[in-house]
């Protein structure tokens, strides 16, 4: 097939392209810069020049293709409700392209949110509704999809995608506890968080474009629920620093911008995933990677 991505030269979307490629597919991808078309074209991708708000551009892209992964995503935190609209407005775009011709429309959502205090599975509905919400609401807009001729299928990603060079949230972490000097976690740390290895989340893209039916919701996570007490000593290992528990009310100050996120509940099952798909994740664990890959300079950048 002809595949249009979006985050092709991102974290996770860079894994997910040999999948792709090795399975026979042509992919195009959409890039903002010179470094990223270089780096997509050596990968053995075709780059299409554009970014999230270049709506023509998405929609060319889109009409060349015989399906779309949408990955990419603006992660604007200082203006999360601007980031929301782009990504309406892009699904939106991908919804008027792809009507009626029953073809596969894949893209990334999130657990955060389904289910506090529990373990969210792929049943629980996305609470996020209309263009004010989180992302814009996408996940619910995507799914309706299925009634106009379109083959979506939700990609829900653990909130850590993890591995040798992230640059996500589990990097942002180990950035804060070497500026600070100590690895900290809020409360009695028994919040939890869903992990992923990000070789496991790309094979997850590659069989869910493959096997998965109009309307699909899956989840990419390995590992249900990794106490954040548990990272954080984890990182405080790797970076030989004492371990401290803080208050929610010094989070924010702590931790900067993913002071409130840490502090949440993000328990998820991919056990409906694994038996629709087959797919059996076999990556090292978080605790485990966050000890062996997390102790170098971090290198923070922008997802494209």
């Amino acid at each position: 097939m002809r595949i249009f991505m979006t985050g092709a030269s991102g974290w996770i979307g860079s894994a997910v392209v040999p999948q792709l490629l090795q399975a026979g597919h042509e992919v195009t991808g959409l890039t903002r810069s010179d470094s990223s078309a270089s780096a997509l074209e050596t990968a053995g991708v075709t780059p299409l020049r554009g970014g999230l708000d270049d709506l023509d551009v998405l929609r060319s892209g889109a009409e060349n293709a015989d399906a779309v992964i949408h990955l990419g995503f603006k992660h604007d935190f200082d203006n999360f409700a601007a980031s929301g609209r782009t990504e309406r407005a892009a699904l939106e775009v991908f919804g008027d392209v792809l009507q009626g011709t029953n073809r596969k429309f894949l893209f990334a959502s999130g657990i955060a949110g389904l289910r506090a205090g529990g373990v969210a599975t792929e049943r629980d509905a996305s609470p996020f509704k209309g263009p004010d919400a989180p992302r814009g609401g996408s996940e619910e807009l995507a799914l309706s999809f299925a009634d106009r001729g379109i083959a979506p299928v939700s990609l829900r990603f653990a909130p850590t995608v993890h591995g040798a060079g992230d640059h996500g949230f589990t990097a942002v972490l180990v950035q804060v506890a070497r500026q600070r000097g100590v690895s900290a976690y809020i409360g009695d740390g028994e919040h939890r968080w869903a992990a992923v290895h990000r070789d496991d989340a790309a094979r997850l893209v590659g069989l869910a474009l493959e096997k998965a039916p109009a309307g699909t919701v899956t989840h990419a996570v390995a590992e249900e629920g990794v106490p954040t007490r548990e990272m954080a000593k984890a990182i405080g290992d790797a970076l030989n620093v004492p371990v401290v528990s803080i208050s929610r009310e010094d989070a924010a100050a702590h931790f900067g911008w993913l002071g409130g996120f840490f502090g949440t509940d993000v328990a998820a099952s991919s056990e409906l995933t694994r038996e629709l798909l087959g797919w059996q994740p076999a990556g090292i664990g978080l605790l485990a990677d966050i000890v062996e890959n997390y102790a170098g300079p971090v290198q923070l950048k922008t997802a494209s």
